[in-house]
């Protein structure tokens, strides 16, 4: 790694003299000694990245384009071959990409457990030199992006959106109905009641895809089970999901909405087609991501407000932990050009990249000061301060576990509402399986 971090500062040296020695050959429009030395020495040490990402949407894309253009354009010694693939389709493309030599050099990565089976397998480069070498960079990362990227102490992943998760509510009805943003659990499930009461449906879901409950069901484990024991049992060596507050938790999942507190039909809504629900003040609430703020703005302008997942009083979990995770990129160990992948990861994560993301996509950056009131509306300023005075992420649960434990997870909370399961099969389903993820990593 010490010659790694040689080569990386050497890099930037040279780079910065061809840099330099291009722009003055430029100015004099005629062809010198020295650019046809530059160029000869660029055809011989051009260097290749394949950079895998998880936006193909022309719009999305649009954005990596102009990034990769502009670092080609400063680096002309670098070339970056660039590859978007769905959110889905990359999961299957990178399961598949592991496994080979032919991994790219730069790819996108979930945070938690998504990303520490890389890191296990031993395809992810260790950042950690590079960051402690450049304190600037990582003093500009939120700690709360970092984290979830690391493991036994080092870091194997750099941060690009960072997002929370967040009750959103509509004013109109709060204020018709004398109500007040809940500061516990108990205050929340009373608003629920009065909304119905009212002949309002207090909160819209959309669970044909179960990720919807399972960001509800993220956030009430880590509220009800200890930390040490939910961390230890998200660990696949470890897990047992025995601790009784994880029953709870579903069982509170249930009661919201076995008492009619969300809309009917969930398990055949569409995630969208509850926040439509929303926009026409059918449901007083719903709970979204910091990304989906802006479009809430653009419908609702100022008649809405947000919260957090309220405290719940008896729970054995920090209630001061947002639910939400950041995604970013990992370097593969098998680069042949680790530092020139750093240097790409650095650049596209620059304050200044950091507020195109913000202004042209309207994503929330890790990066410090990246959101701000002059590229963005004040509550995803709002959002961001909570999440990075919170004193801890609960990761979404289906990437911060095993895919086998998930698989049973998911569709189960889906069999809850149905009245098909109770909390305590689920529970033990989860835990069978899990003693089975158990003894094969053993």
């Amino acid at each position: 790694m010490k010659r790694n971090m040689r080569r990386f500062m050497g890099t930037l040296l040279v780079l910065a003299v061809g840099i330099s020695m291009f722009s003055a050959c430029s100015k004099s429009g005629e062809t010198t000694v020295d650019e046809t030395q530059s160029s000869e020495t660029q055809a011989t040490d051009q260097v290749e990245l394949k950079f895998l990402h998880k936006w193909p949407q022309e719009e999305n894309n649009a954005y990596f384009k102009e990034v990769v253009a502009e670092f080609e354009k400063q680096n002309p010694n670098i070339k970056i071959v660039m590859e978007g693939v769905g959110e889905e389709p990359i999961k299957d493309k990178l399961r598949i990409l592991m496994g080979t030599d032919d991994q790219p050099d730069i790819f996108f990565s979930w945070s938690g457990e998504f990303a520490k089976k890389f890191i296990r397998s031993g395809n992810t480069l260790d950042l950690t030199p590079y960051l402690e070498a450049s304190p600037e960079w990582k003093d500009s990362i939120m700690q709360a992006g970092l984290e979830p990227f690391s493991d036994n102490g080092k870091n194997y992943g750099i941060p690009f959106r960072i997002n929370g998760k967040f009750f959103v509510y509509n004013k109109e009805l709060f204020e018709k109905n004398n109500l007040k943003v809940p500061e516990t659990w108990a205050e929340f499930m009373n608003n629920c009641e009065v909304l119905k009461n009212s002949g309002v449906t207090p909160i819209g879901l959309g669970n044909i895809y179960p990720w919807a409950a399972c960001h509800y069901i993220t956030g009430l484990n880590q509220k009800m089970v200890p930390d040490d024991v939910r961390k230890k049992d998200y660990l696949a060596e470890t897990g047992e999901f025995t601790d009784p507050g994880y029953v709870k938790a579903l069982e509170m999942l249930k009661e919201i909405n076995d008492k009619g507190y969300f809309n009917d039909g969930i398990n055949s809504v569409e995630h969208n087609m509850s926040l439509e629900m929303y926009y026409a003040g059918q449901v007083a609430m719903t709970y979204i991501e910091l990304e989906e703020f802006l479009d809430v703005e653009e419908k609702l302008g100022d008649n809405w407000g947000f919260f957090a997942m309220p405290p719940v009083e008896e729970g054995s979990g920090n209630q001061n932990f947002l639910t939400g995770a950041p995604d970013g990129f990992m370097v593969s160990a098998k680069t042949k050009h680790p530092d020139e992948a750093v240097l790409f990861l650095q650049f596209l994560t620059n304050k200044e990249n950091a507020e195109k993301l913000v202004s042209q996509l309207g994503w929330p950056s890790p990066i410090k000061g990246a959101v701000n009131e002059n590229n963005s509306i004040s509550k995803l300023v709002e959002g961001l301060k909570a999440i990075e005075e919170a004193e801890g992420m609960a990761l979404w649960l289906d990437t911060d576990i095993n895919i086998k434990i998930s698989d049973v997870y998911l569709p189960d909370l889906q069999e809850l509402f149905n009245g098909d399961k109770t909390p305590e099969q689920i529970m033990q389903e989860v835990q069978q399986v899990a003693n089975e993820v158990k003894n094969e990593v053993k």
